[in-house]
């Protein structure tokens, strides 16, 4: 399991461990958070087809979904 620091987490890449449609690599381009500014969530932007997706920051940590950087 990753560790994770979500107040960190803006600009970080990722590596999808199972890609599909062709995007493997992304990258977090936002972060979005609740009414007392704690991280909820993050948006994160495929570098080859720039579409993106919202997922809550913890199912990053799941290593059988996601690794850290760029592999």
């Amino acid at each position: 399991m990753n560790t994770i620091n979500p107040e960190k987490l803006h600009h970080s890449k990722w590596t999808a461990a199972k890609p599909s449609h062709k995007e493997k690599h992304f990258l977090v381009t936002a972060l979005e958070r609740d009414e007392e500014e704690s991280v909820v969530a993050v948006v994160l932007e495929a570098i080859y087809t720039h579409r993106e997706r919202t997922l809550p920051w913890q199912d990053l940590k799941d290593d059988d979904t996601w690794l850290m950087g760029w592999r």
